[in-house]
């Protein structure tokens, strides 16, 4: 069929019958479909490039880089909230916050403790390795540090897009769809830990937290799983725990 007409002609030099007899053929040019995945071959190619660059950046330095990410609204920046106040003075956290405009959310981050650089995108879906890298150059984290990426409210482009981070967390919230794993596989695949947040709303709403799990399970079977409220901070002793045996295998990675 061709793409562009529908006609259920192939896609080549092709003629039309009309109502009335009259008879037109025309050719589509699928030339620009070529240049359209070579470009997006070269731009993610490009971006992991440059994303390997960040991982030996970060590897040097015995840093542990994470890289959150979820739907607008999950709660990824009150996890960083209460991350920051709850490990204050036991771990450097550095925080690279990711928008489309506005410092709303670094404002928060900073004001809870943290040494945070704005990343705005415009009109971008996602953070890409090159704002990452100069993110970083102006955070500057200390050695043996973490360091959060707070990517763009977003579920589908940040899969894509290696930032050089040790690993991707995505958030789940009650309050969104228990189906989510499976109506966006590509992101809950490429994510080492999924934290269920918000469950302290779960009596207030209809969520089924085992077909969540099982959904999520089904996409990426050794993905490891959190539940949580990072707003009454049930559930939150685990995810540091979870981030203090990153911390040491970053640590450690480097020497290997």
């Amino acid at each position: 069929m061709c793409g562009h007409c529908g006609c259920g002609q192939p896609e080549m030099e092709h003629e039309h019958v009309h109502a009335d007899g009259t008879r037109h053929s025309h050719h589509h040019d699928h030339e620009h479909r070529t240049t359209v995945i070579a470009l997006n071959t070269r731009i993610l190619a490009k971006n992991d490039a440059l994303a390997a660059r960040n991982r030996a950046w970060f590897a040097g330095r015995e840093i542990l880089a994470i890289n959150l990410v979820s739907a607008p609204g999950a709660g990824k920046t009150t996890l960083l909230e209460r991350t920051i106040r709850d490990l204050d003075g036991q771990t450097n956290i550095g925080v690279l916050e990711g928008d489309q405009a506005t410092t709303l959310d670094s404002d928060r981050v900073r004001a809870a403790g943290a040494s945070v650089v704005q990343v705005n995108t415009g009109t971008g879906c996602h953070l890409e390795a090159d704002q990452v890298a100069r993110g970083l150059n102006e955070l500057r984290p200390p050695t043996r540090s973490i360091v959060m990426i707070e990517n763009v409210g977003n579920l589908v482009c940040p899969a894509m897009f290696d930032l050089g981070e040790r690993a991707k967390v995505v958030l789940l919230s009650v309050t969104e769809g228990d189906d989510k794993p499976l109506k966006y596989p590509h992101m809950f695949r490429a994510a080492s830990l999924m934290l269920l947040n918000k469950v302290d709303l779960l009596p207030h709403v209809d969520f089924d937290v085992q077909r969540a799990l099982a959904c999520a399970r089904e996409v990426n079977p050794d993905m490891s799983v959190l539940r949580l409220s990072a707003r009454t901070g049930e559930g939150m002793t685990a995810w540091y725990e979870w981030l203090q045996r990153e911390a040491k295998a970053a640590s450690e990675a480097a020497f290997i």
